[in-house]
C-alpha cells in the first residue's frame, strides 16, 4: 500500500512539473504539440485577414502580402511571448492570432485611407498597449480576476456561433450524413482519448481526432486535396510595403477611438490569457506574477508595431495555449517557441499552410468545440479562485449573460446594431464592458480610503503605526482588533523592508523608495494596502510555503512572515515592474489557528 501511494505521489509530482513553463521536454514532442496549436490557430489568422482585405476591395497582391505578413507577425510575437525577453513576453505558451473584434475597424480604415491609414492606426494601437503595460498596476482594481475570468468565459460564446456554422460548410450535393459523421468522429476520438488514454497518447488526442475526422471527410470528397496540389512548396508573395499615412487628417481622428477601444479589448483578452495560463501551469499553488502579465501586454504591443509597419491588421491573444496545457498536461515554454517558429515557417511554406486550410469545416468545428469547452472552464476557475462572494458572483453572472444576450441578438438588436459602430454586438465586448462597469461601481461605492504617503525606510514605522491606530479609532475598533491591525501593519512593513534591503545587498538598488498606505473598511473587516518599490520574491507564495510540512529551516526563521500569516485573514501580493502591492485583510473575529492552522490566502 505504501509503495502504491508513493508511486501515485511521484506521478502527481511529475505531472505538475510538466505543466510548469520551465519543463524540459524533448524537441520532437514540443514540435508536435506546437503543430497541433498551429493547426487550430492558423486558419483564423489567414481567413480573418483575407476577409478584411477582400471586404475593403484591396487588390490581390496587397491581400496576399497582408496575409503573409499577418501569419509571420503572429509567429514572431508568439516566440517573443515564450522567450520573455526583458520586459517583453509572458514566458508561457500564448498563441497569437488575428482578433475577430478588429475586423470592422480594419475594413473601415482600409476603405477610408487604404493601407497607409491602417498602418498609422495600428501603430497608434501598439503605442497604447505599451503605455497600458507600463502602468498596468493602476488598473488592478478594475481588471480583477472576476472581470478577466468573465471575459475568458465569454470567448466561447463569441466564437461558437461562427464555428457551428462550419458544421454545414460543405459543397452542394454532399450526402446529408457526411458533415455530421466527420464532426462526430472528430469529437468522439478527441474526447475519448482525453478521458481514457494514458498521458503519452493523450498528448496527441487533438491531432489524432483531426486526422480521423479528415479521413472520414475524404471518403465523401470533403477534404480539398486540390488546394494542396495547387500550392507551391516554398514561396513569398510580392512585397507590398505601404508607407504610414502621417497626414493625421479627419479620417485618422474619426477612426482612432475605435482602434483604441479594440486595443483595450485585445489587452483585456491578453491579461485574461496571461493570468489563465499561469493558473493552469501552476494549478493555483502560486500567486499570479503580474510582471509576466505586463510582459504579455508589452509583447502584444511589439507584435502590433510589427504588424503596423508590415501593413496588415492588428493581432491579439488567442486562447489555444492554455487549452492545450489543460488537455495535454504540458506547459513548457518550449512549445511556445516551437509554435512561433512553426508559424513563421508555414508562412513561407504555402503547401503546408494549404494542408491546414484544407481541413473541412465540420472537423474544425468539432475540434474547436473541445477547446472552447476547456476555455470556459478555465475562465470559471479564475472567477471561483478569486473568492466568490455575492458581489463578484453578480458581476460575473450578469456580465456573462449580458454578453451572451448581445451576442445572440436577443437584446434590442435594432438599437445595438447602430450604437458605437455595432461593437456591442460582440458578446465579449458587451459582457466585458458590463463587468468593468459593475466593478467600477463597487469600487466607487466603497467607503473613502484613508491615505498616507511617506519615504519608505525604518524611520517611517512610527508614523505608520500612528496612522493605523487613528484609522482603527475612527472605525470604533479597540482592544484585540486594534492590536492585531497594529501588529499586522508593523510586520508587513518590516517584511517589505527586509525584502528591499536584501535586493540592495544583491546590487539592485532602485534609489529612494516611497510607500503609499491606504486603509478602508470592508464590512466588518479592515483592509490595508501597501504600495512600495518592487521586490523579487512573492511574499504570498512564501507565506503559503510556511504552512507546508517539511518547509526549509531557513523559512522557520522568517518571524515576520509567520506573525503576519497568523494576524491576517488573507494576504495578497501583486508584483509589477513599477510597484509592489501587498493587500492585508484583518477580520475582527479571526481565529488565528483556523481549521488547518493557517488563514486563507486569497489570490
Amino acid at each position: 500500500m505504501a509503495s502504491g501511494t508513493s508511486d501515485r505521489n511521484l506521478s502527481d509530482r511529475d505531472s505538475a512539473d510538466l505543466r510548469r513553463p520551465d519543463a524540459n521536454i524533448p524537441l520532437p514532442l514540443a514540435t508536435g504539440l506546437a503543430l497541433q496549436i498551429a493547426a487550430l490557430n492558423l486558419p483564423g489568422a489567414v481567413l480573418i485577414a483575407t476577409v478584411v482585405f477582400q471586404a475593403a476591395g484591396q487588390p490581390e497582391n496587397v491581400l496576399l502580402w497582408a496575409v503573409f505578413a499577418s501569419v509571420a507577425a503572429c509567429g514572431a510575437t508568439t516566440m517573443l511571448q515564450a522567450f520573455r525577453a526583458g520586459r517583453f513576453g509572458a514566458g508561457h505558451i500564448l498563441a497569437i492570432g488575428t482578433p475577430g473584434a478588429a475586423i470592422a475597424v480594419s475594413v473601415a480604415a482600409l476603405a477610408a485611407g487604404g493601407p497607409g491609414l491602417l498602418v498609422t492606426l495600428v501603430i497608434a494601437l501598439a503605442l497604447f498597449q505599451f503605455a497600458f503595460s507600463a502602468r498596468l498596476s493602476l488598473f488592478r482594481r478594475v481588471l480583477t480576476p472576476t472581470v478577466t475570468g468573465t471575459v475568458m468565459m465569454l470567448t466561447p460564446v463569441t466564437v461558437m456561433p461562427v464555428m457551428f456554422q462550419q458544421l454545414e460548410n460543405v459543397p452542394a450535393g454532399t450526402p446529408a450524413i457526411a458533415a455530421p459523421l466527420c464532426a462526430l468522429t472528430t469529437l468522439l476520438v478527441i474526447a475519448g482519448l482525453v478521458l481514457k488514454a494514458r498521458q503519452g497518447l493523450r498528448l496527441w488526442a487533438p491531432v489524432i481526432g483531426i486526422v480521423a475526422g479528415s479521413a472520414v471527410a475524404a471518403l465523401f470528397g470533403l477534404y480539398d486535396f486540390g488546394r494542396i496540389g495547387r500550392a507551391a512548396w516554398i514561396g513569398i508573395p510580392a512585397v507590398e510595403w505601404p508607407a504610414p499615412d502621417l497626414g493625421f487628417g479627419p479620417e485618422f481622428w474619426t477612426l482612432l477611438p475605435g482602434f483604441l477601444f479594440i486595443g483595450l479589448v485585445c489587452t483585456i483578452q491578453t491579461v485574461s490569457g496571461a493570468v489563465a495560463i499561469q493558473r493552469v501551469c501552476w494549478g493555483g499553488s502560486r500567486a499570479v506574477d503580474f510582471r509576466a502579465v505586463q510582459g504579455a501586454v508589452a509583447a502584444d504591443g511589439a507584435g502590433n508595431l510589427l504588424s503596423g509597419f508590415a501593413g496588415t491588421m492588428p493581432l491579439g491573444f488567442r486562447p489555444m495555449g492554455a487549452t492545450m496545457v489543460e488537455i495535454t498536461g504540458i506547459g513548457s515554454r518550449r512549445i511556445g517557441i516551437a509554435l512561433g517558429a512553426a508559424t513563421i515557417a508555414l508562412a513561407f511554406l504555402p503547401k503546408a499552410l494549404a494542408a491546414i486550410l484544407a481541413i473541412p469545416g465540420p472537423v474544425a468545428a468539432a475540434f474547436i468545440t473541445v477547446t472552447m469547452a476547456a476555455i470556459f472552464v478555465i475562465g470559471m476557475k479564475m472567477v471561483v479562485q478569486d473568492g466568490l462572494d455575492y458581489r463578484k458572483g453578480l458581476v460575473a453572472g450578469v456580465g456573462f449573460w449580458i454578453g451572451a444576450g448581445f451576442e445572440s441578438g436577443a437584446v434590442f438588436p435594432e438599437m445595438v446594431s447602430g450604437f458605437a459602430g455595432g461593437f456591442l454586438q460582440n458578446g465579449m465586448i458587451a459582457g466585458g464592458v458590463a463587468a468593468i462597469a459593475m466593478t467600477l461601481f463597487v469600487e466607487l461605492a466603497k467607503p473613502r480610503r484613508s491615505r498616507l504617503e511617506l519615504a519608505f525606510d525604518r524611520s517611517a514605522l512610527q508614523e505608520i503605526r500612528a496612522f493605523v491606530g487613528a484609522f482603527a479609532a475612527r472605525n470604533g475598533w479597540a482592544g484585540d482588533m486594534a492590536e492585531r491591525l497594529d501588529a499586522a501593519s508593523e510586520e508587513t512593513v518590516l517584511t517589505l523592508l527586509d525584502q528591499d534591503e536584501a535586493g540592495d545587498e544583491a546590487g539592485e538598488d532602485a534609489g529612494p523608495r516611497r510607500l503609499l498606505l491606504t486603509a478602508h473598511r470592508d464590512g466588518g473587516a479592515a483592509v490595508l494596502e501597501f504600495v512600495a518599490a518592487r521586490g523579487e520574491e512573492n511574499l504570498q507564495d512564501r507565506i503559503a510555503l510556511l504552512g507546508e510540512a517539511g518547509a526549509a529551516d531557513s523559512i522557520e526563521r522568517e518571524v515576520s512572515l509567520r506573525l503576519l500569516r497568523h494576524l491576517a485573514s488573507s494576504v495578497r501580493h501583486q508584483q509589477y515592474y513599477d510597484a509592489d502591492i501587498l493587500t492585508v485583510r484583518v477580520d475582527p473575529a479571526l481565529d488565528p489557528s483556523g481549521p488547518d492552522g493557517a488563514p486563507g490566502q486569497s489570490q
